[in-house]
């Protein structure tokens, strides 16, 4: 199913996690909506960047997301966030092209210079708050 031109619910609710445990991680009717939001931002930074985007995580349920060691208010839990990456770039080349664009974003970690964290807001209707942080073995901080 096409939640936008570029982005499929399959391709967000992807888990090895899930395969491997013969979990479900179907999303219900509300995460489906923030999927839909979620994919709806995707496509603008696929155009600000110029390049495919590729989804390492998106939708988690709540199995998946405790068996990943993630915190249940993890924006990922009600399909509002998706870990990035994009082939040829850095997650900071990723995060600074965002960051120089007009995207308005919940929130965009770099996190363990592996890949790049991006949400919506919670609520459709909401500001988004625009953090940028960096995630990694020394702890969270501002993105400079």
């Amino acid at each position: 199913m096409n939640l936008s031109e570029h982005f499929t619910l399959e391709e967000l609710t992807a888990s090895e996690t899930a395969a491997r445990n013969d979990w479900d991680n179907t999303p219900n009717g509300t995460e489906i909506a923030n999927l839909v939001r979620l994919a709806t931002l995707l496509e603008d930074v696929r155009k600000a960047i110029g390049k495919p985007i590729s989804i390492n995580s998106g939708f988690r349920s709540k199995k998946v997301n405790d068996a990943v060691g993630s915190k249940d208010t993890s924006q990922h839990r009600i399909g509002c966030a998706a870990d990035i990456k994009v082939s040829g770039m850095t997650p900071d080349q990723i995060c600074q092209a965002i960051k120089a664009s007009d995207i308005q974003f919940d929130q965009l970690i770099r996190e363990f210079d592996s890949w790049v964290h991006i949400s919506v807001t919670n609520h459709a209707g909401e500001t988004p708050r625009n953090q940028m942080l960096i995630i990694d073995r020394d702890g969270t901080r501002p993105y400079a």
